[in-house]
């Protein structure tokens, strides 16, 4: 097939010859895919289709920030209350609060978010209930040390973002 086409003979009757000749030789016999639909046949025409398909194919979602941000919101609150231990489920939480604190200070594109930080005493709660053979913290020592731990941290984001916005 990577001879050239004679002149004067008709393009078509050329393709013909060549494709009748090959199916002879068996050539297309054996191909992979072979007896599969072709995928996308019966759809609408896009002209964007290769890069659709490519996003398909490499697991790629394109959305605006807003959406984005209330698609990690929901993924966070599932992936907190899958969590094996509290301080994972805590981590989970006070990251997804952060970014939705961002985008609360800075507008996004898209429609907007309307998401408020999370409670992360409630979603701990929550956890709680999920994972009954996880023993509670009694003691108050612990309980506060892990309150002034996150609010020194959230303090130290608060203040290096005032720093930086000066």
């Amino acid at each position: 097939m990577t001879q050239r086409k004679p002149p004067g003979v008709q393009f078509e009757t050329w393709v013909d010859k060549q494709i009748r000749e090959a199916t002879k030789q068996g050539k297309f016999d054996n191909l992979p895919g072979a007896g599969r639909p072709l995928e996308g046949i019966s759809g609408p025409d896009d002209e964007l289709w290769w890069v659709h398909q490519l996003m398909r194919r490499e697991g790629l979602v394109h959305l605006p920030p807003s959406l984005q941000l209330r698609k990690d919101a929901e993924s966070a609150i599932a992936r907190a209350r899958a969590a094996t231990t509290v301080d994972q489920c805590r981590c989970i939480i006070e990251a997804i609060n952060i970014q939705i604190r961002d985008a609360i200070r800075t507008p996004m594109s898209g429609p907007p978010h309307q998401l408020t930080p999370f409670n992360v005493a409630a979603e701990i709660a929550a956890w709680r209930e999920g994972h009954p053979d996880q023993t509670a913290p009694t003691d108050a020592a612990q309980i506060s040390g892990a309150r002034g731990a996150t609010s020194q941290t959230t303090r130290k984001r608060l203040f290096g973002w005032i720093r930086t916005q000066r």
